[in-house]
């Protein structure tokens, strides 16, 4: 990290989060966040669900949430990018406050509940972004909606013809009752529904499925066979927890998801389980608590086919993607792995 960035980190660190978030986006848009180009290799090249991606490194979903700041950031090392979630009509969310900066810890809370501006308005943000970048959109439901799995078809029919994948997020813990989406019959007749509007689309895009880390075993059986049945493309494993471990910071008690370190354990070992029973043969993207290379480098090991990262750019600025690019290729080479793939679920059996 440079020392503007660990300056401009500091700083930033002394606001309100999400005023701090809205600088953050503010500063790529005018250019002052250096970056050129996503991190790559032979080595870090690799596939997910049929996309070429530069590096396994992707930002996820949260961050860029209304598609603002796709130019810059897809000069910032990332090999690919999530943007969203987005729901069909533009919501405020939930009330302010709803980030928290859990400092002691390296997590964030929020109760965010899907705060964006509408499918349409994303959509034409999506229509003009660079096309050498690979970007997918979260889809997500209104929260006062009739019909949330339907919502889920309709951002996906107005966005999908200019993004390169889609997410469904039925696991986000700050829309009520929107988890209740994971449970087996809900979910099918979710990603039914889902998979047959992605039919009927000029050029189809992978779809991929994002779970929560707060499942029982028997749950995550009933998602894989039902993700591995319905012919999505892939899994997200995980999105933020409603669980509270050992925390030590101020705002630990504040309602809503947790991310961030705390949750690297938890979101891997259902990462591994998943990867044992789809036998590795449905791409998984890990998320939860990476910061480090060597976390990024276990996730893969652990059945991912590549990785996001955002929690952990609070703390270590937006060249972290580029770090954690950088130093997979070491440790690949260290362990021998000519590419990512051949990493994949290398070392899940640790995991479980």
């Amino acid at each position: 990290m440079s020392l503007l960035e660990r300056l401009g980190l500091k700083a930033l660190h002394q606001m309100n989060p999400e005023t701090a978030h809205g600088l953050a986006i503010a500063a790529l848009n005018a250019g002052l966040v250096p970056g050129s180009g996503p991190v790559t290799s032979p080595r870090l090249a690799t596939t997910l669900a049929g996309l070429s991606l530069p590096n396994p490194v992707g930002l996820a979903a949260g961050f860029d949430k209304n598609a603002t700041a796709l130019d810059a950031l897809a000069r910032s090392g990332f090999g690919f990018l999530e943007v969203g979630g987005a729901t069909p009509r533009p919501q405020p969310g939930n009330p302010r406050p709803r980030l928290f900066r859990l400092a002691r810890d390296r997590a964030i809370i929020n109760r965010f509940g899907f705060n964006n501006d509408g499918a349409e308005a994303i959509a034409a943000r999506l229509a003009t972004r660079p096309g050498a970048s690979i970007v997918g959109l979260n889809l997500g439901a209104n929260k006062d909606s009739d019909d949330r799995a339907q919502d889920y078809v309709k951002v996906l029919e107005t966005c999908g013809p200019h993004v390169d994948f889609v997410t469904v997020n039925v696991s986000s813990p700050n829309t009520e009752n929107l988890r209740d989406l994971q449970g087996r019959a809900a979910l099918w007749a979710l990603l039914t529904g889902v998979m047959d509007a992605r039919g009927q689309m000029k050029r189809p895009i992978p779809v991929f499925l994002k779970i929560a880390p707060d499942l029982t075993d028997a749950e995550i059986a009933d998602i894989a066979e039902v993700a591995t049945d319905s012919a999505i493309d892939g899994i997200v494993a995980t999105n933020t927890t409603l669980a509270r471990p050992s925390l030590q910071s101020h705002d630990r008690l504040e309602a809503g998801g947790l991310s961030g370190a705390p949750l690297f354990e938890t979101s891997t070992r259902v990462l591994a389980r998943l990867s044992q029973l789809t036998q590795g043969k449905l791409p998984l993207i890990g998320v939860g608590g990476i910061g480090s290379p060597e976390q990024a480098y276990e996730k893969i090991r652990a059945g991912a086919s590549a990785v996001q990262i955002y929690s952990a750019l609070v703390y270590e600025g937006l060249s972290l993607a580029t770090r954690v690019a950088e130093g997979l290729e070491v440790l690949l080479k260290r362990d021998g792995f000519a590419t990512v793939a051949e990493a994949v679920g290398s070392g899940r059996d640790d995991w479980l």
